[in-house]
């Protein structure tokens, strides 16, 4: 096959983003401390263009290229822009933080920009192995980032630990992929699918190819029993690295799901949906309940990261399109309110000083009512409260279970949601209730402040009109 411009135009996202990350990489190389801002800039730059991209060679229909390894289609498209647009957000709160904590360094981008890149591609996969190049890309990225500390012992057994889990999930992910490879002769979605529609294949091995895939798409998503690892790396990691592997890699790990389950696998969801309620219900009740005892907030938001995942695979468990969908504004929703979160710890975050735990927001209404009441909206938003976007992000999600007549997985979830709305509360009666605990004013640069802004009142106007983004992610799916 000849490849020219317009062959390969489907494809520009990820041979732009690729370009740009080695262009960055390059150019710092030839930086001083003093002129690092550069690195940054360009960074923000590579993703605005590659949000540009992305919306210019967007397409209604399907693309497949490479012998059937990659696609480019609606679901695609949604993935890649909510991505890049969150990790615009990303980028603009760690610079300060990263600045103030004395670890300013390139590689933070760089690394940031490659793991984008593996994201993108986990987007457009197409069959087992490009599904998996991007996942590995992703994850080695990832490890670094946790380290990018070379002074913290946290930081070092935080990323020791999450790549020994990291590399034995994706063992097992592996595993099950060459299970359902040799059930089926195939690698491509499509005619894995097929294979498994034509019931000439034992399901017996299916099956337990399956299991295997599963448990490495719930370690990604930190699902419980899968979730050893989310409260160490969460705490360990410097909150800059929170912010970027709490927010956008689950974007990533519902690509994943989607990709495997709903596309390759689509024929067994009778048999993943069962494993996903489980896991489901599990996460739903160890991530509320334990993070009601956590004082470090960072730990308190990884159980909430848990409890969320629950609500996500409760849209996979509908199996359907509407289902899909909702999971799909789920997960962008919640990848928007987990960078606000996190976000705000390091805009309060100072030199010498890591906002990580409860009594650290104690009076923050007093020393910055806008921040507050940002923080407020995030908290809010994450506990499902009207108008906030998490409340509608909740009740499709509900709304797509009770319609396959699971009405008592509905009222589990809303019993565990109320359950944690408790810690949520709890940290909002610190900020406005609490008196601080130091007269030390909050510092932060134009960029994140104006970041932190348009992100609580983005959860504020989605919350009010959710019909724009819910069509998008609906669309997705149809057909």
């Amino acid at each position: 096959m000849q490849y020219d411009l317009l062959s390969l135009q489907p494809v520009l996202p990820e041979i732009f983003m690729l370009g740009a990350a080695c262009v960055v990489l390059v150019v710092d190389l030839f930086l001083s401390q003093r002129t690092r801002y550069w690195t940054y800039g360009l960074t923000l730059a590579a993703l605005v263009g590659a949000i540009a991209v992305t919306a210019w060679t967007a397409t209604s229909g399907t693309q497949v290229l490479f012998d059937g390894s990659y696609v480019r289609d609606p679901v695609s498209d949604v993935l890649k822009l909510a991505i890049l647009t969150i990790d615009l957000f990303v980028m603009a709160y760690a610079r300060d933080y990263l600045d103030q904590q004395e670890i300013y360094r390139g590689e933070f981008y760089i690394l940031s920009l490659f793991a984008t890149l593996g994201m993108m591609v986990m987007a457009s996969a197409n069959n087992f192995l490009t599904v998996y190049l991007g996942l590995e890309l992703l994850a080695l990225s990832v490890y670094a980032l946790v380290a990018f500390d070379r002074d913290s012992i946290k930081g070092a057994e935080a990323a020791m630990k999450y790549f020994v889990l990291g590399a034995l999930a994706s063992g097992m992910l592996l595993y099950g992929l060459s299970m359902l490879y040799g059930a089926t002769g195939a690698l491509n979605f499509l005619e894995v699918s097929a294979a498994i529609a034509s019931g000439n294949i034992d399901e017996t091995v299916l099956v337990f190819g399956l299991v295997f895939v599963v448990i490495g798409v719930a370690f990604k998503f930190g699902a419980v029993p899968f979730h050893m690892w989310v409260p160490d790396v969460y705490h360990g990691a410097p909150t800059a690295v929170t912010l970027f592997l709490g927010s956008v890699p689950k974007i990533a790990a519902f690509s994943l799901a989607i990709r495997l389950l709903a596309n390759g696998a689509g024929g067994l969801s009778a048999h993943w949906s069962d494993m996903l309620t489980i896991l489901a219900i599990a996460s739903l009740a160890i991530g509320n309940i334990v993070a009601i005892a956590q004082d470090n907030i960072k730990r308190m938001l990884a159980y909430s990261t848990i409890s969320h995942v629950g609500f996500i695979f409760l849209g996979f468990i509908a199996a359907d399109s509407r289902g899909y969908g909702a999971a799909l504004f789920y997960t962008v929703v919640y990848a928007l309110t987990a960078a606000g979160g996190f976000g705000l710890l390091t805009v309060i975050s100072r030199k010498g000083f890591d906002a990580e735990n409860l009594h650290d927001l104690k009076g923050l209404n007093d020393k910055s009512p806008w921040l507050a009441a940002m923080m407020m909206l995030v908290l809010f938003s994450m506990a499902g409260v009207p108008p906030t976007v998490g409340f509608f992000a909740k009740l499709f999600v509900l709304e797509a279970v009770i319609r396959v007549d699971m009405v008592w997985l509905a009222a589990v979830a809303v019993i565990f949601s109320i359950i944690g709305a408790f810690y949520y509360l709890r940290a909002v009666k610190v900020m406005y209730f609490d008196k601080p605990i130091d007269d030390q004013p909050i510092i932060a640069s134009v960029d994140s402040r104006l970041a932190i802004s348009v992100n609580g009142v983005a959860i504020l106007l989605l919350g009010i009109f959710p019909a724009g983004l819910l069509a998008v992610c609906r669309a997705a799916f149809v057909g």
